[in-house]
């Protein structure tokens, strides 16, 4: 409000100058300084007295102007107050319905830290219909997060309060990349404390730092210089394949993507052979790989059985893999 009406505001208070200037030098007499003079001293109300002996038309005027100027800074106050009270009251209800969606969330992912690779990280995750509430320290951060639309906690991620906040007791997993590995570790051992059975994944700097988040609880650790040097080197060595994954993996703009789908209790397809489930028929999809419960099972002959719990791998077409899905796990 103050920023949309500032330069009317200012256009205002020059109106109001010009008119009490032009008002003494037509009714006094007076030069344009004195007039000037006048006329900021009577609306500031500072009382320095009359620059030169007031008739009685130009003391009816300077209570008008009193009047005029005084009104038009109390509304410009009010304005100030105002402007003020909304943001903070925005700012009040804005965090409790944060907070309530939070509460709400079940089998979420909670992101601790986002930095760099944490916005890139909530960025693919919710490219799946996944709940991702990010835990962040830095109270700069927080017009980013808004304009991404991420859920999101202010405080320490290693605090207990704050985790409970996030929603760890419900959440499914956890993703540690703050920017330092004792950090992490010691995220790593109160969110373990927490919640035995979320998953956590967590980011190592250094080769050592991977054995102590290991040792505190986690269940995966992820370097992301590693990853950063395997995929520039499988780029050179293997620019084909790389070039394949990155089409297979990509969630937009393709027509050719790669899914993982869990096999329900309920699907049609349990328990049946490759050969008989018609997926290659029905949904034009290659069968990459099974995993079950002994392991991965990749190029899976026609004669391998698909039972629930398995996790069945495929390439495809986006709207047949969602087909495949709504069969292979039915709600």
């Amino acid at each position: 409000m103050i920023t949309k009406n500032l330069p009317l505001a200012v256009l205002f208070a020059i109106l109001i100058i010009a008119v009490g200037t032009t008002g003494y030098m037509i009714i006094e007499k007076w030069s344009f300084m004195d007039s000037i003079f006048m006329t900021v001293t009577t609306l500031s109300t500072v009382g320095y007295g009359e620059v030169n002996k007031l008739t009685q038309a130009g003391r009816i005027f300077s209570m008008l102007l009193i009047i005029l100027g005084v009104g038009y800074f109390f509304f410009v106050a009010g304005a100030v107050v105002q402007f003020m009270m909304e943001g903070s009251i925005r700012m009040i209800f804005g965090r409790r319905k944060l907070d309530r969606q939070i509460e709400r969330l079940r089998n979420h992912h909670i992101v601790c830290g986002y930095g760099r690779i944490g916005r890139v990280l909530c960025r693919n995750i919710r490219q799946k219909p996944i709940g991702v509430v990010v835990i962040e320290k830095q109270n700069e951060l927080v017009p980013i997060l808004e304009e991404d639309g991420i859920l999101y906690v202010i405080g320490d991620a290693s605090n207990e309060i704050t985790l409970t906040k996030a929603g760890i007791k419900h959440a499914m997993g956890l993703i540690a990349v703050l920017g330092e590995d004792a950090d992490n570790v010691f995220l790593t051992l109160t969110a373990r404390q927490l919640n035995p059975d979320i998953f956590i994944m967590a980011r190592a700097s250094s080769e050592g730092s991977k054995a102590k988040l290991k040792a505190a609880g986690a269940n995966h650790v992820e370097s992301p210089y590693d990853i950063g040097a395997a995929a520039m080197a499988h780029r050179i060595i293997r620019p084909t394949v790389t070039g394949f994954l990155d089409l297979a993996l990509a969630y937009k703009g393709t027509n050719i993507q790669m899914e993982e789908i869990p096999v329900g209790p309920h699907s049609r397809i349990a328990n049946i052979m490759l050969k008989d489930s018609g997926i290659r028929q029905k949904y034009d999809l290659i069968i990459i790989a099974v995993k079950t419960t002994d392991g991965m099972l990749f190029n899976p002959s026609f004669e391998t059985v698909i039972r629930p719990g398995d996790t069945v791998i495929a390439l495809g077409g986006e709207e047949n893999l969602k087909k495949l899905e709504a069969e292979l796990n039915p709600q």
